[in-house]
């Protein structure tokens, strides 16, 4: 029997507080808002609990995967901070 494992490619997000502040993030599909929060926190120095991200009115919560809202590749995310 054959068991087979699909492997997501990783994506990268652009994500923008229109402050100055661009950053890049590599990550894959089945990460979750939280992981994602993560990654930038560690390139900005920005605790996490500190960001919020968003796409026009749409906040994304921390525990549904980028796959699920549906975030690909080179998509461009807005960076809040509370």
């Amino acid at each position: 029997m054959q068991l087979w494992i699909y492997k997501a490619a990783m994506i990268e997000i652009v994500c923008n507080d229109r402050l100055g502040k661009k950053v890049r993030v590599k990550c894959n599909p089945d990460d979750t808002i939280r992981d994602l929060k993560l990654l930038i926190a560690a390139q900005t120095g920005t605790k996490p609990e500190k960001i919020v991200l968003k796409k026009w009115y749409t906040v994304y919560k921390d525990h549904i995967t980028l796959d699920d809202y549906e975030i690909h590749d080179g998509m461009n995310l807005e960076m809040y901070y509370q």
